[in-house]
C-alpha cells in the first residue's frame, strides 16, 4: 500500500442505547453536540472538536442502516478511518476479508456520497473505511426508525 494512501484515523461513532442520557453526558463533560432535524435528532448527532475529528453518536437502530453486520440493540465504538478513494475502501475490505477477518458491511455507496466498509479487528472492534463524499453520488437518507 502506497504511503500516501495508508488510512488516517479521523472519526468514532459510538453507538449508544440510550440517546438522551448519552448526549446529556457528553454535554456535562463539556461538548456541544450539533443539532439535527427530526427524525434523526434522536439516532444521531454530532459533537464537534476543534482539530477536526469526527465524533458522532449514533442509535443501535440507526447503525443498523450503515452498517448491516451492527448487532441489533448492541453499543460501543466504531473507529473511522478515512481513505483517498472508493477503490481503497473496495481494496482494503479485500484484502483483510482475504487474510480472514469478518467483514461487517461490504463496501458500497453511502447517501452522504461516500464509500463506505466495516470490518472486525481481531478482538471484534468495529473498523470503518470511509473515501471523501462526492456531492453527486448523495441521496436521501433511509428512514432512521
Amino acid at each position: 500500500m502506497p504511503d500516501d494512501d495508508r488510512p488516517v484515523l479521523d472519526q468514532i461513532n459510538l453507538v449508544v442505547r440510550d440517546m438522551d442520557a448519552s448526549l446529556e453526558f457528553y454535554r456535562r463533560a463539556g461538548l456541544d453536540a450539533m443539532p439535527t432535524v427530526a427524525p434523526w435528532d434522536r439516532h444521531h448527532r454530532n459533537l464537534p472538536s476543534p482539530d477536526g475529528f469526527d465524533f458522532d453518536i449514533d442509535s443501535s437502530t440507526f447503525a443498523q442502516k450503515w452498517n448491516t453486520g451492527w448487532p441489533a440493540g448492541a453499543s460501543g465504538p466504531v473507529l473511522g478511518f478515512r481513505v483517498l478513494s472508493r477503490a481503497s475502501v473496495d481494496r482494503i475490505y479485500a484484502d483483510l476479508t482475504g487474510a480472514g477477518y469478518a467483514g461487517q458491511q461490504v463496501p458500497y455507496d453511502t447517501f452522504w456520497g461516500a464509500r463506505y466498509a466495516v470490518v472486525s479487528d481481531p478482538d471484534g472492534n468495529a473498523v470503518g473505511f470511509m473515501s471523501p463524499s462526492d456531492p453527486d453520488r448523495r441521496f436521501d437518507p433511509p428512514d432512521p426508525e
